[in-house]
């Protein structure tokens, strides 16, 4: 396992992340903390959550993810682990977190803040991240932008100067951006430059074969201003590992929750999909081991958050970091990208 400082902070991170979405929800808390322990028995000190945890959100379960989290840190060094969180955010409708008070002032960041410190039983946070934008975007499978949907929001230096009091505070050490686009990022840096103010130490976005946005316009703005990418799903809700391939109703996220739809199930998925698990076959790998390895190989990749509901799951995802993809396999994986150009963004 590799170590990485994100961005300019000083947060030493494992090349991968575990993320928890499925704790409290598919995962039993048993379940969660045997993950977790698998995990950290690897070599992975980095845990992702998020307040509005598991998913899918609804009023019954959120926050259920943090506890479960909570529980299991309270039984170890907390020096020794690295958690970031999430504030949820508006425009989602989420009305049953905090009571629908979810903009991103400081009143509505501290209460956050402090309902996942309680439930994660610490006093601080390691990164605090924006789950979303709180303006107007297009996110989560939608791909474009329309100005007829804009309304009123934080202001972002507004928000900076929140996240800047919390972290003199002591309660965060740094914090990054989530779903983000480049105007976003770029304005974030600006302002924190233009006031002194913290900047973001990391962007956490979706990326995966099926969805190469972030290589377009963030690549280069995260590598000229040194914010380090945490890619998530990179198997694609379990897309990626080709078992809706022949099993259309294979047990899995997909098929048992709503929704999923608006990203997964775009009509260029399932052959660009079949293209890489044929890929993968001809290579000697599994269509997960090709999909993982090629996020891992990305130098832009600084930790890749994976979830797993399985220990098997959740082994061959951290046995992919041994897969080293050569030339011919990336150059066939490019052909199969200008085929099908971000299937699932």
């Amino acid at each position: 396992m590799k170590y990485r400082t994100l961005g300019e902070g000083s947060l030493q991170v494992s090349e991968v992340c575990l993320g928890t979405m499925t704790f409290g929800q598919q995962n039993s808390e048993a379940e969660a903390h045997a993950q977790l322990d698998r995990a950290f028995a690897s070599g992975v000190n980095f845990i992702d959550t998020a307040e509005m945890y598991p998913v899918p959100p609804k009023a019954g379960t959120c926050g259920r993810t943090e506890q479960m989290v909570g529980n299991w840190l309270a039984g170890r060094s907390r020096d020794k682990v690295i958690v970031a969180t999430k504030a949820a955010g508006p425009s989602r409708g989420l009305n049953w977190i905090r009571g629908g008070q979810l903009g991103f002032d400081l009143a509505r960041l501290r209460s956050a803040l402090d309902g996942s410190l309680q439930r994660l039983r610490t006093d601080y946070v390691d990164l605090y991240q924006l789950h979303w934008p709180a303006r107007n975007q297009p996110m989560f499978g939608q791909w474009q932008y329309d100005p007829a949907k804009e309304t009123e929001s934080t202001p972002i230096l507004e928000t900076l100067e929140a996240l800047a009091t919390l972290t003199r505070e002591g309660k965060i050490r740094c914090f990054g951006l989530s779903n983000e686009h480049p105007w976003g990022v770029l304005e974030f840096v600006r302002l924190a430059r233009e006031h002194a103010l913290p900047r973001p130490v990391s962007l956490q976005n979706a990326y995966s074969l099926l969805n190469r946005v972030y290589e377009h316009g963030l690549a280069e703005v995260c590598h000229r201003e040194r914010i380090a990418l945490l890619p998530y799903s990179p198997l694609a809700f379990g897309t990626l590992s080709g078992k809706y391939l022949d099993q259309p109703n294979a047990p899995g996220r997909i098929t048992q929750f709503a929704g999923f739809g608006q990203r997964y199930g775009k009509i260029n998925v399932a052959p660009a999909v079949a293209a890489y698990a044929a890929l993968a076959g001809r290579n000697g790998l599994t269509p997960a081991q090709l999909a993982l390895g090629f996020v891992y190989s990305r130098w832009f990749s600084a930790s890749t958050i994976i979830g797993a509901t399985t220990l098997a799951q959740l082994d061959e995802n951290l046995g992919a970091l041994a897969v080293k993809l050569p030339p011919s396999v990336l150059a066939e994986i490019d052909e199969i990208h200008l085929r099908y150009t971000n299937p699932a963004p």
